[in-house]
């Protein structure tokens, strides 16, 4: 780090995931200085501060604070829109935890003011900067398993305990074409490209639930499930691969979710890209069972917040964030394409673009030490 001034950093909502960020954000990526938090929910907000040694900040005092340049919003979907807009006016970068807005309109506008504002917008998931993922890109671009024809993403779940316990993914935004769906598309972009168009059929099946996995006060009421329950989509990539869609949250766990590229001298598996790590296997032809293949990129543990750092770099060496918001917004447009399709009963049209930015570079293997490294991985 010698030589290089940290980026200094707030936090905006202190949930859940807020945890393994501020973890790895105050404690493995030291290009980041983490300035203090902020959260509707004081109380919320100061056992945080407790908890990493930081401030508890309001939003104004954000704002207003020249020194912050990264503000990580941890909000929920629907209240991405409001507080993303808001601190691209005052004039600050923003990493945002996906999607970038509840809907597909709202992520362009977002898009659109911070290219006007000449600020960053990157957004998670940062997954796709995992070990499991890059192996995957790094295989199918050293032809290991020939031309990509064809791929698939499959996840199924029951989410009835998930929604109750998180009440934002039963509204739009939170629902497993787009809150889950958007770890796959964002996978599946990231290794093979642009996506040209779109068509499918999403719903909600069983609309009325009723409380009745976490015994508290709403014990037995019924609840509304606003948001998709299944997605289940066709695409067509730029370069004449074919993909499809398989989403449903109405289901039992009978399978690992997964990801397949099918082509013409083998195939490929990659699990969940929810997370960094996972076996990547490949069969190729003549063999008849997969066989593991060893990571040649780094960081396969819980390493949320990677995409920050991984931001704040870039802000620094004056280069494209890999996480910037062009391929975060393709990614939704695939999602919220395939639900307009069947609303419409038509092909939809994709109307955004991105440029890959390049992987990262092969052999960080220890993981998150990498980041501390002025050379090291994300440095480049």
């Amino acid at each position: 780090m010698k030589g290089i001034k940290k980026v200094k950093t707030a936090v905006i909502g202190c949930g859940a995931i807020s945890r393994i960020y501020f973890e790895n954000m105050t404690n493995a990526f030291e290009i980041l200085e983490v300035a203090g938090c902020c959260d509707l929910n004081q109380q919320l907000a100061e056992d945080t501060a407790a908890a990493y040694d930081i401030p508890v900040l309001t939003m104004e005092e954000i704002l207003e604070d020249s020194g912050i340049e990264i503000v990580v919003n941890l909000t929920n979907p629907a209240a991405h829109y409001g507080v993303i807009r808001n601190l691209l006016e005052h004039g600050k970068h923003v990493y945002t935890e996906k999607v970038l807005a509840a809907t597909f309109g709202q992520a362009q506008e977002l898009a659109a003011l911070a290219h006007e504002k000449g600020r960053l917008l990157c957004s998670a998931p940062d997954t796709f900067l995992g070990a499991a993922v890059q192996t995957a890109r790094y295989l199918v671009e050293s032809g290991v398993i020939g031309t990509v024809t064809s791929c698939v993403a499959v996840l199924q779940r029951d989410a009835r305990l998930l929604a109750e316990k998180f009440p934002y993914t039963s509204r739009p935004g939170g629902g497993i074409g787009i809150d889950v769906g958007i770890y796959y598309t964002t996978a599946m972009v990231n290794i093979l490209g642009e996506v040209k168009e779109v068509c499918g059929m999403s719903g909600v099946c069983m609309p009325e639930q009723s409380h009745y996995f976490v015994k508290n006060e709403s014990f037995g009421e019924t609840y509304v499930q606003e948001s998709e329950t299944y997605l289940a989509g066709s695409l067509q990539f730029k370069n004449g691969c074919v993909g499809t869609l398989h989403f449903n949250s109405r289901s039992i766990r009978t399978e690992k979710p997964y990801v397949a590229f099918y082509g013409t001298e083998g195939i490929l598996f990659l699990e969940d890209p929810n997370f960094f790590g996972g076996d990547v296997k490949v069969i190729l032809k003549g063999q008849t069972e997969p066989v593991v293949f060893p990571h040649t990129h780094g960081y396969d543990g819980d390493d949320r917040g990677l995409g920050v750092a991984e931001m704040a770099w870039a802000l620094r060496k004056g280069r494209v964030p890999r996480t910037r918001a062009d391929m975060a917004l393709h990614s939704l447009e695939v999602l919220t394409g395939v639900i307009e399709s069947g609303h419409t009963k038509h092909f939809y049209e994709m109307q955004t673009g991105f440029e890959r930015q390049p992987m990262l570079p092969r052999g960080y293997l220890g993981g998150t030490y990498a980041m501390n490294q002025p050379e090291g991985a994300l440095a480049l």
